[in-house]
Order: structure tokens, then C-alpha cells, then sequence
């Protein structure tokens, strides 16, 4: 899991470091920057993946634009500056720093960036074990400040200096092997991070392609993804049935059990009716809530990923009841959940008492920089009469912070 996050010059994001817990929910008046969060820890998930191209950022449901709009348009010269994201992971000592460019040219695309001297220390130890390394000794003396990570060079400057240097150094080989292969199990669950904004049109037709699977960001892939389910996992299966008890209407929901099969619905039971129907004539928030379930059920789908705005579409009560529910299941299957609100009722899910919620109210700052509280069990405002408010309350009171100050 992530744990902790230091945003340079993204968007609003000018420096900005915060801690997360597992289980995470923002709340901000609207343009404070909760989506600018999301969208760097996306953006930190592409780098890893090596997948910077516009069409790889839009599919992992970040805004793209112009590259220097991408970076804080404070001042002329943050314009020309990288994004710098440094990311700790949990049981790592290090932190990961992931420095993004982009030259501002036309159909330019964002390159991660590796200092150059970092390639410069782990080069010289290398000529030091094999004597002269000729065929990238010029390309390292003559390098800028950063060293691209495009390309083959650098690749065959770090194969041939971990591999001379380390063949006659056996124990630190095993621990850089053994931090790499740390790093990499831990970018391995990030990489695939992704903000999903379900859509109701992509949900109840069920459109089966999307650019990222199992899930696109608006929904695509749902049925695919409950067949999967069905056939894989009982327990899953089982998991997603007990949540849509949520809905008290809800008494079963059926699911193709053929992966090939072109039945493109699945099949609802309404306790209060003689037939049964499908996705396409069910109400809205019971497709927003099998989509949730889905997502955090699956072993298929991301170990960390966003939800943006996830009260749409559901009354305020049942958005209480989901938070805990999504809470449980991320504590179940090994998750790490980043959503936004603007519904005072998904706050009442959180269990501040418990050290892997978070809330986390952004606002910005007189420079318009995006900054951060968290509420912590010791913030929890109370009453004249010294008893507990509910969050939601607190929140509309403006005790949390959050709320917009003009009106």
C-alpha cells in the first residue's frame, strides 16, 4: 500500500505531502484539488507501468491537457519545471521519486526521468571492477542533469554495471536484488491505479470492450467481470450477494455462468414482484453499488485504485451503509480505496477510531495552493451538550472545514 505522498507541481498540487491510511475518503469544496490527488497517484501509476502516452493517462481517468497546464500555473517558471511525485510505500524505507518532462512541443508526451547520478555512481563502480566501459562513456560524460529513461541505452548501462559490479560482490547483491525486487512487488500494485467514474449508460448496457480491462473507468467490462466472478469464486460471488442485501427490495441477482456466452444481462429478483428483469430496468444506484462491489471483490481488478464522487446516484443513507461495507471489504481483500464525496452522509461510514480510514479535507490556501487536514477521533467536534455530532453534521456546520466560504 501507499503511505505516504509528496506532490510537486501538478496542477494545484504545488507541494503538498500527506499520509493515507487504506481506506480513504476526500471531501473539498469544488475545485480544492481532491481530483488533482488522484489524478498524481495515476500519474505515478503510468510512470511505473511506462505508460505516459495520452491515450494511457485519459484511460486511467486523468484530465489531460496542455503539458504546462499539467504543472502548477502559478508562475512562468513552475511552466518549464518537471512534476516531481515521491510516493512511500508501506514496509519501505525509501521513498520512490517519480520526475516527470515534457518539452511543451507538440504531440510531446511525458518522459520519467532517473538522475544522472544515480547512472553515473553505479557506472563508476563498474569501470572500477572491468576496467573501461568505452561504448557509453561519452553518452554519461556529455548527459544533462537527468538521464531519460527511453530508449535502449540506459537499460544496457544498468544491466552491464549491476551485473560486472555485483558478480564479485555476492552480499550486496542479494540486498539490491532483494530492494529491487521490494520496489517492484510494490509498484506492481500501483501500476494498474485507476479513477473510476462510473457512468449509467456504460453500466446498464453493458458495454463489453473497454481500453483497460477488467474495468474501464465509466464501467465497461462489468459483465465480463461478473462471469469471471461466478466462475472463479464462490466466496466473491457470495460477497457481492450479501452487500446488494443493502438494497432491501434485493433477493437474488443471476449470473451467466458461460464466459463465450453472448448473453450480454444478467437477471434481478425483486421480492415484491412475480418476474424477474435485468440490468437494463434496474434502478440506478443498484448499478452503481453491484459496480463497487465488483471492484472490490475481484482479484482481477486494481490492488489501489480511486472513485470519484461515489455518492452518485445514491440516497444519502445507503451511502452511510456502503462506506462500511467497502471499508470491510478492502480489509478483506487486501485494497487500497481513494474516493471523493460532496455527501455529508458518506462521512457517517467512516470509523475515525480506526487508524486505516482517513478523512481528509482539502481546501486551498491564499496562494492557491491545494493543502490538507485530517480528522482525526480527537478533532470530532461535539455539541453544546458535550455529545458526539455525527460527521455529516459537523460537515455542514462547517466544524470540518471544506465548505465554500463566499456563500
Amino acid at each position: 500500500m501507499i503511505r505516504k505522498l509528496h506532490i510537486n507541481n501538478y496542477k494545484s498540487l504545488h507541494d503538498l505531502t500527506l499520509e493515507v491510511g487504506r481506506f480513504n475518503v476526500l471531501i473539498g469544496e469544488n475545485g480544492c484539488g481532491k481530483s488533482n490527488l488522484l489524478e498524481a497517484i495515476a500519474l505515478v501509476a503510468a510512470a511505473a507501468a511506462r505508460k505516459l502516452d495520452h491515450e494511457f493517462l485519459a484511460s486511467r481517468g486523468i484530465r489531460v491537457t496542455e503539458p504546462k497546464l499539467m504543472r502548477s500555473a502559478f508562475s512562468d517558471e513552475t511552466l518549464q519545471q518537471p512534476i516531481k511525485i515521491a510516493v512511500g510505500f508501506e514496509n519501505l524505507d525509501e521513498v520512490e521519486q517519480y520526475t516527470l518532462i515534457n518539452d511543451n512541443q507538440p504531440y510531446a508526451k511525458w518522459v520519467k526521468t532517473r538522475k544522472l547520478s544515480d547512472l553515473v555512481s553505479i557506472w563508476k563502480r563498474a569501470k572500477d571492477i572491468k576496467g573501461s566501459v568505452s561504448k557509453h562513456e561519452s553518452e554519461l560524460t556529455s548527459a544533462e542533469t537527468v538521464y531519460t529513461e527511453i530508449g535502449e541505452l540506459e537499460k544496457e548501462i544498468l544491466d552491464f554495471a549491476t551485473c560486472s559490479y555485483f558478480e564479485n560482490n555476492e552480499e550486496e547483491a542479494k540486498n539490491y536484488l532483494s530492494r529491487c525486487g521490494d520496489i517492484e512487488n510494490k509498484e506492481d500494485k500501483v501500476k494498474n491505479f485507476i479513477i473510476y467514474s462510473p457512468e449509467n449508460t456504460a453500466l446498464r448496457n453493458f458495454y463489453k470492450e473497454g481500453q483497460i480491462e477488467p474495468l474501464g473507468i465509466n464501467g465497461e467490462g462489468l459483465l465480463k467481470l461478473l462471469k469471471v466472478i461466478q466462475s472463479k469464486s464462490p466466496e466473491q460471488r457470495q460477497d457481492i450477494h450479501t452487500s446488494l442485501q443493502l438494497f432491501d427490495w434485493y433477493t437474488e441477482l443471476d449470473i451467466p455462468n458461460d464466459l463465450s456466452s453472448s448473453e450480454d444481462k444478467v437477471t434481478i429478483t425483486d421480492r415484491y414482484l412475480t418476474q424477474v428483469f435485468d440490468q437494463r430496468s434496474a434502478n440506478e444506484g443498484f448499478l452503481f453499488v453491484l459496480f463497487y462491489i465488483a471492484l472490490m471483490v475481484s482479484d482481477d481488478t486494481p490492488k489501489i485504485f480511486a472513485i470519484d464522487n461515489i455518492d452518485t446516484s445514491l440516497n444519502p443513507k445507503l451511502c452511510t451503509k456502503l462506506i462500511k461495507e467497502l471499508v470491510r471489504l478492502a480489509k478483506k481483500y487486501d485494497k487500497q480505496v481513494f474516493v471523493t464525496t460532496h455527501n455529508p452522509a458518506v462521512l457517517d461510514g467512516i470509523d475515525l477510531g480506526d487508524d486505516e480510514q482517513r478523512l481528509l479535507v482539502l481546501s486551498r490556501n491564499k496562494q492557491g495552493h491545494t493543502r490538507y487536514k485530517r480528522i482525526t477521533l480527537e478533532d470530532k467536534p461535539r455539541s453544546s451538550t458535550d455529545e458526539d455530532l455525527k460527521l455529516s453534521e459537523a460537515f455542514l456546520r462547517g466544524y470540518l472545514g471544506g465548505l465554500p466560504k463566499g456563500f
